[in-house]
């Protein structure tokens, strides 16, 4: 396959899964733009190679300021490969991290995991909801279907909105006829997400609402616009420091 065949593959991916989730996007955005709102946070989180999308989420140009990053360490392939998806499978963690800060009613947490299977997503969906938030899925649907049960429910089960990634499992789309290379979660995710973060702006925009989101610093006027952000949401989201 030549490069271009390649993206015309993923590009092609992307836009079934922008078309399958037209209307979650829709309710996605809605929950978001409520946030906001609200004054309240969109707490964002994820295990594995799905940080990248929670990375993609923080302190990101264009993206939102009233983002708080759920995190632990040991859930970070980087910090030991092995351990990292071990760290996943254990329960009980998702309440160690959410007994440090935990959505509330007016806050949205948004879980990234393409299984949707290992307690700690699955965990800090359920105890999100259970303390009155609610909570965006970015999940594959048919990774969920096949993978093995490991928690009581699934992150499709647990989510108020469901964002299905459309990866299949195994998360590999190269060569078509049996994918053992070039994974598209990351792709997917970011792409949802920002799928999201443009329904919220225009709606935001269009009701006056003023919509939280960071400028480069790397460009004229991007440390002084962001500033105003970090005094506003620095203390109350403690990564920002």
């Amino acid at each position: 396959m030549s490069a271009t065949e390649n993206w015309k593959s993923t590009a092609d991916k992307l836009a079934a899964a922008e078309e399958a989730n037209a209307g979650q996007v829709a309710a996605a955005a809605g929950l978001v733009l409520e946030v906001i709102r609200s004054d309240a946070l969109v707490f964002t989180a994820g295990a594995g190679h799905s940080l990248a999308a929670v990375a993609e989420t923080f302190y990101r140009a264009g993206g939102l300021a009233c983002v708080y990053p759920l995190y632990h360490p040991e859930l970070l392939p980087l910090h030991g490969a092995q351990h990292s998806t071990k760290t996943e499978r254990r329960t009980g963690l998702a309440e160690e991290v959410l007994a440090e800060r935990a959505p509330g009613p007016d806050d949205v947490l948004v879980v990234f995991s393409t299984s949707g299977v290992n307690p700690y997503p699955v965990e800090l969906a359920a105890g999100a909801r259970r303390r009155g938030a609610s909570v965006i899925a970015v999940t594959s649907r048919e990774c969920v279907a096949a993978a093995p049960r490991r928690s009581p429910t699934t992150l499709v089960e647990e989510g108020t909105v469901v964002l299905d990634s459309l990866v299949i499992p195994g998360d590999a789309s190269h060569p078509a006829a049996a994918p053992r290379t070039a994974p598209l979660s990351t792709v997917v995710n970011a792409f949802l997400w920002n799928l999201v973060l443009a329904q919220v702006f225009d709606r935001g925009t269009a009701e006056g609402l003023d919509v939280p989101l960071w400028r480069s610093s790397n460009v004229e006027g991007g440390d002084e616009a962001n500033k105003a952000l970090l005094a506003k949401y620095g203390p109350r989201v403690p990564a920002l420091r």
